[in-house]
């Protein structure tokens, strides 16, 4: 393979590296086959218009004149050399421009560092360094100060805005606004995101993740603690969200545990089929939720996957004799056409390959949160039971589309991996009856959306009557089944354990798909970083069904008692050579790279039957003598004795025989002899070292017998001690027999459940409540300045109701607004009751 070569140019910036190839994406392979409820109350948005702030006037700046770029190992470069930083920062990786961007938290911005990929391969160069970055690098830092820590960074697509993550606040930089610039650091425009959602305090609602659309540049979700997954747009309005999901996976006055209402993650699905309009919600149980179909207004999607589903949807949905099922088609029919209207107008023109997503939502329904999605067995066609469950609380979550599969996997703070397959596909589902909040414009323009997401709780009744189907079975059934509203099942592919120490608090891990092998993902976690390799897929490679998962750490930091990760930052690069590289940044600001290149899975041992065994395989030499020397020379071929008893030694034959029979004598008894000699000459060399080698191990055993000897005596006084010791102990046992709790019996099965349990409740149910009711107290607050807000412009107490007009909360919701209060105020003393055992449990262990 030939080299990239990349000179330094004359008058080119350092941020700005020499162009490289990068791998095609991998195709998708071709897709495979795969209710309602009670209305609730919804909240209503407050119709505003969008927020037009005005931006900060760009001052001119002078030209800049670029000096050459030193191009050096990333991991030697200044901005992870120096010591003196406040530690290690989260990094983002800009694949079109080739560029790294390093958060440093004591600089309070972001490192922009040129990087390159070469060939260490290459037969004409003597470079050994896979990746190398830019010297000098440009600091990126905000306009104004951010008042928060950054522990996470995001770029988009395009590069040209990056997100800013702290734990209770965001912010978006824009790349390509700046400011002023000082040298190498610049000043870029920067905006807060949802300050009036997202207080300034650290007691308030939590940034659970953030991140951007992969359908659009200009999109990016956000979910946070109070359970709402919000989707921002950046070219609208940065204050208020363009749709907003209120997340209810419980129906009210049925919860049963904290931990089953507190999201932990979310995860946008990939490009196959109805995935591509799903978003992944995990929560702290370890339950998985989708919602379907969540489309950014304004992003681009492929036409000839949408007239895919379009199709699908007529062929199969429409001509059912299932009410349900024609009527969740013709709904899925109807947001498709009004979302992308080009359904409907069919041009021959094919130079538009993309198809824009336009405003939509139905006003008398709303999405459903659907799930749990139940988990089968493929022997047994029944749930797995809880022995198969994970321990601890869910940490991590990551979704992935290998092949003709779409896997799940979730992370546990106990150290485990739990994998997962959709079973069937994901189909969009709404709850009909219960409406959404719509605001609009003056044109009748949909602005922003909001509403209420509640789950459907006859799903999983129908999921546990799911039988996987085999191929070509009843293929009329398996059709209906997948317009029939139920969620898909998960089909368990393995539970992977890392072998992490168990720790007071769970542990942290990070999951990280591979940009080019989709069946591979790498796991972060405090005791390094491992690579896990899936080799059997339902639906891509079912002849690899006893295969199982493969674990190999990449890096170890040989501290595995801390259960705090190591990794501040990391990303995964795709070089023009068909590699992968890993760059990591640790807590301590260091930088590391990685090169996967060729790393394959170690090929099963082949046997041979038909090679030789191993007793026809000859030893290795060992300096003896040879066997053709002691064998002996091979004996001459001799004449009959008849023909020699005839000759004279006089005559000429006989002379002629005589000589014949002195040159074979010479040809194999003589030169055997010297080659005899030869060998016993060289073999006195050979046994002279051996004899000195023999000698010297002898005289090291007599030293160690002497020394052991010598410490023999050492080792009778130990001894001894020891067996005192013992006796001392034995002592102390037989006293301690005779203490009162001596003769206290085990816990019994009933007693070590409630035991677990109630360690269930102190590790992940009290952290749940803890974060529900600092939600619920920052929603109140908001709420509550709202409302004093919006009286002090009206001339009216906000609790006083106004004397003439009409009221602005009818009956039916003051109703359900009092309903929801009792069942609030009586989970609030179901969980004081579990407090008040908890404590009187907690107390008896003491005494």
């Amino acid at each position: 393979m030939t080299r990239i070569t990349a000179p330094p140019p004359p008058s080119s910036p350092p941020g700005s590296p020499q162009p490289i190839r990068h791998s095609p994406a991998p195709a998708t392979p071709p897709s495979r086959r795969r209710g309602r409820h009670s209305p609730s109350p919804s909240l209503a948005l407050t119709p505003s218009s969008a927020s037009t702030s005005s931006r900060t006037k760009l001052r001119p700046t002078p030209k800049r004149a670029y000096s050459p770029a030193q191009w050096v190992p990333l991991n030697s470069h200044p901005v992870f050399s120096r010591r003196d930083s406040g530690g290690g920062g989260a990094a983002a990786w800009d694949a079109a421009a080739s560029r790294l961007y390093a958060w440093d938290p004591s600089a309070c911005g972001a490192h922009r560092i040129g990087v390159r990929t070469r060939d260490p391969d290459a037969e004409n160069g003597e470079v050994d360094v896979a990746v190398e970055a830019a010297v000098p690098s440009e600091l990126l830092t905000p306009e104004s100060d951010l008042g928060y820590t950054a522990t996470h960074i995001s770029l988009n697509a395009d590069g040209s805005s990056l997100l800013l993550v702290g734990s209770h606040n965001l912010s978006v930089l824009y790349v390509h606004e700046r400011v002023s610039e000082d040298g190498d650091i610049i000043i870029y425009r920067t905006a807060p995101v949802a300050s009036q959602i997202l207080p300034n305090d650290s007691d308030g609602i939590k940034v659970l993740q953030a991140s951007w659309h992969p359908f659009s540049n200009n999109h990016f979700a956000v979910l946070t603690s109070d359970a709402v997954f919000r989707l921002f747009d950046l070219s609208s309005d940065l204050e208020q969200p363009e749709q907003e999901f209120y997340l209810q996976p419980i129906l009210p006055g049925k919860c049963q545990n904290a931990s089953a209402i507190c999201p932990v993650a979310f995860s946008y699905g990939s490009d196959h089929l109805w995935d591509r309009f799903s978003v992944f919600i995990l929560f702290s149980d370890g339950s998985i939720f989708v919602l379907c179909p969540v489309v950014p207004f304004g992003s681009d999607y492929s036409k000839k996957h949408i007239q895919e589903i379009y199709e699908d949807v007529n062929a199969f949905g429409l001509k059912s004799s299932n009410p349900n099922v024609v009527t969740n088609s013709h709904l899925a029919i109807a947001w498709l056409e009004a979302t992308f209207p080009d359904l409907l107008h069919q041009s021959t023109d094919t130079s538009f390959l993309t198809s824009k997503a336009h405003a939509y939502a139905p006003v008398d329904d709303s999405l459903t949160l659907q799930g749990p999605l139940c988990r089968v067995c493929e022997e047994s066609n029944e749930s797995e039971g809880k022995n198969s469950s994970c321990e601890g609380k869910a940490v991590g979550f990551m979704y992935s589309s290998a092949g003709k599969d779409s896997v799940l996997v979730t992370a546990w703070g106990s150290g485990q991996l739990q994998i997962d397959a959709l079973a069937d596909e994901i189909q969009p589902q709404w709850n009909i009856g219960v409406p959404s909040r719509l605001n609009v414009d003056s044109h009748g323009q949909i602005k922003s959306v909001a509403m209420i997401c509640d789950s459907n709780s006859q799903d999983p009744l129908a999921l546990r009557s799911h039988r996987p189907s085999s191929t070509g079975s009843n293929v009329k059934s398996n059709i209906e089944a997948v317009w029939m509203g139920n969620s898909p099942p998960l089909l368990r592919l393995a539970i992977v354990d890392l072998a992490l120490p168990k720790t007071p608090n769970d542990n942290s891990l990070s999951l990280f798909p591979d940009p080019l092998v989709p069946e591979r993902f790498y796991c972060a976690h405090g005791g390094g970083l491992d690579m896990v390799t899936l080799h059997f897929l339902p639906f891509s490679y079912p002849e690899m069904s006893s295969t199982p998962p493969s674990v190999h750490p990449v890096l170890t930091t040989g501290n595995s008692e801390t259960s705090s990760p190591f990794l501040s930052g990391f990303v995964t690069i795709a070089d023009a050579y068909g590699h992968v590289q890993l760059v990591g940044i640790t807590c301590l600001g260091e930088c590391f790279v990685v090169e996967m290149k060729g790393w394959k899975e170690p090929t099963p041992l082949q046997l041979d039957i038909e090679s030789k065994s191993t007793k026809d395989v000859e030893p290795p030499a060992t300096g003896m003598i040879s066997k053709e020397l002691i064998a002996g020379p091979d004996p001459p071929i001799l004449p009959s004795s008849s023909s020699l008893k005839s000759l004279t030694p006089d005559s000429i034959e006989g002379k002629s025989t005589l000589h014949h029979y002195i040159k074979v004598f010479h040809e194999y008894y003589v030169e055997y002899g010297h080659k005899v000699f030869i060998e016993l000459k060289e073999h006195a060399d050979y046994l002279k070292t051996e004899m000195e080698d023999k000698q010297k191990r002898l005289e090291a055993v007599k030293k160690s017998l002497i020394s052991i000897e010598a410490k023999d005596g050492d080792i009778n006084k130990r001894i001894d001690r020891a067996f005192k010791v013992y006796e001392l102990l034995e002592k102390r046992i037989d006293s301690f027999k005779m203490l009162p709790a001596a003769n206290k019996k085990p816990l019994s099965q009933a007693e070590q459940e409630f035991k677990a349990q109630l360690d269930r409740f102190a590790d992940v149910e009290l952290d749940a409540l803890r974060s529900s009711i600092a939600a619920l107290s920052a929603r109140m607050k908001r709420f509550a300045q709202q409302s004093m807000g919006g009286a002090a412009s009206t001339g009216v107490t906000p609790w006083q109701a106004p004397k003439a007009g009409r009221s602005h909360i009818s009956e039916s919701q003051m109703s359900l607004l009092k309903s929801s209060l009792e069942k609030l105020s009586l989970l609030n003393e179901e969980n004081n009751l579990k407090l008040r055992l908890i404590d009187h449990e907690l107390k008896n262990q003491e005494q």
